[in-house]
């Protein structure tokens, strides 16, 4: 297979083609037998040198991948074991590799990363009609918000919890 070499479009600087990215680069470590950061420095490396299997990133939206590339590598198997939580009736191994990888990303992104939801879900909705079947768009679109559901649940029970607590410490002020 022959890739077309044209001279370089301008660079993207969106945070939706940075996602785009991280998730080729994921996918393709998860496919073959390469590492993460394999994976990662080809792709990069055919991005810049201007093949069009890749767009070209500006150096902000690089820098966000990378963030998104770098906290999968951290906590990748915490990812895996809240999507295990989430998802009810799927395995991972029934799962569509391009929705899991999807998910993979936005719940990252969400949890650890603490950006918003809904662009996030957006995003990842977006992805998954591209690069997966018919119906993923709509599956990867309820995983993630009832993950966002229950991010947000976690989140008020555990700052209703934290003055209780503080209180039985006497940590408040008079």
């Amino acid at each position: 297979m022959t890739r077309r070499r044209e001279k370089a479009a301008q660079p993207v600087g969106n945070r939706r083609a940075a996602r785009e990215f991280a998730f080729r680069v994921i996918f393709e470590a998860s496919q073959s037998d390469v590492t993460l950061a394999l994976a990662r420095s080809r792709a990069e490396g055919l991005m810049r040198e201007g093949d069009d299997t890749h767009a070209q990133l500006s150096d902000d939206a690089l820098a966000f991948a990378g963030e998104l590339l770098d906290g999968f590598q951290a906590h990748g198997n915490e990812v895996d074991d809240l999507l295990r939580r989430t998802i009810r009736g799927w395995s991972f191994e029934t799962l569509a590799q391009t929705d899991l990888n999807v998910m993979r990303l936005a719940a990252l992104e969400m949890v650890w990363l603490d950006t918003p939801h809904p662009p996030v879900i957006e995003s990842a909705v977006r992805i998954a009609r591209k690069y997966g079947g018919d119906d993923s768009g709509k599956f990867v679109n309820g995983v993630l918000a009832g993950l966002s559901r229950n991010e947000e649940r976690r989140v008020s029970q555990r700052e209703e919890a934290e003055p209780e607590s503080a209180a039985q410490h006497g940590d408040l002020p008079l």
